[in-house]
């Protein structure tokens, strides 16, 4: 049974949902994409609290090792993609298209950055899967399903270097 639990960060809350085995699922709460719950109950398990102390570490400029289990549900190209979305180093970005290109590399198939935006998009478990961490070609600040002003807080809060990063004029 899928439970969930708030927690409160300074970008707003963050529903937790997951079972006794693992984190399923981590969104700013009215993100894209946030998931119906009505199916889940709200239970404070054990493993949320663990989530919550890494996040409350995080939040303080903190890289916390991921020390509880995590469990992603999608198809093998979207496992892929959030995969490779762990390997990005703490405090670093890459983009759509170089992780296009890792994917490709790998899978001896060519791969578009549009789709690897997708799967970035629906990545289930924000912020420990860092797909905040991931930029246009450009250098624009694109694609974060919880918002960009979010993003950008995220990268700040990381250290990342920000002087060739940009919101996009669009926006």
């Amino acid at each position: 049974m899928i439970c969930y639990s708030k927690y409160i960060s300074p970008l707003g809350a963050i529903t937790l949902a997951g079972d006794n085995d693992a984190l399923t699922g981590l969104w700013f709460d009215g993100q894209k994409y946030f998931p119906s719950l009505l199916s889940c109950t709200e239970k404070d398990l054990p493993l949320f609290g663990q989530v919550r102390d890494w996040l409350e570490r995080y939040f303080r400029g903190e890289n916390p090792p991921i020390d509880f289990p995590i469990r992603t549900e999608g198809s093998p190209f979207r496992q892929h993609v959030w995969k490779l979305l762990r390997t990005i180093p703490y405090g670093k970005t890459v983009t759509y298209a170089h992780i296009a290109h890792v994917l490709g590399t790998a899978t001896g198939k060519t791969c578009a950055a549009q789709a690897v935006g997708g799967a970035v998009g629906h990545n289930p478990i924000s912020i420990v899967i860092p797909c905040h961490r991931v930029v246009g070609t450009n250098g624009a600040l694109t694609g974060y399903a919880g918002g960009l002003d979010k993003k950008n807080f995220l990268l700040q809060l990381e250290g990342a270097d920000l002087n060739q990063l940009h919101f996009p004029k669009n926006v």
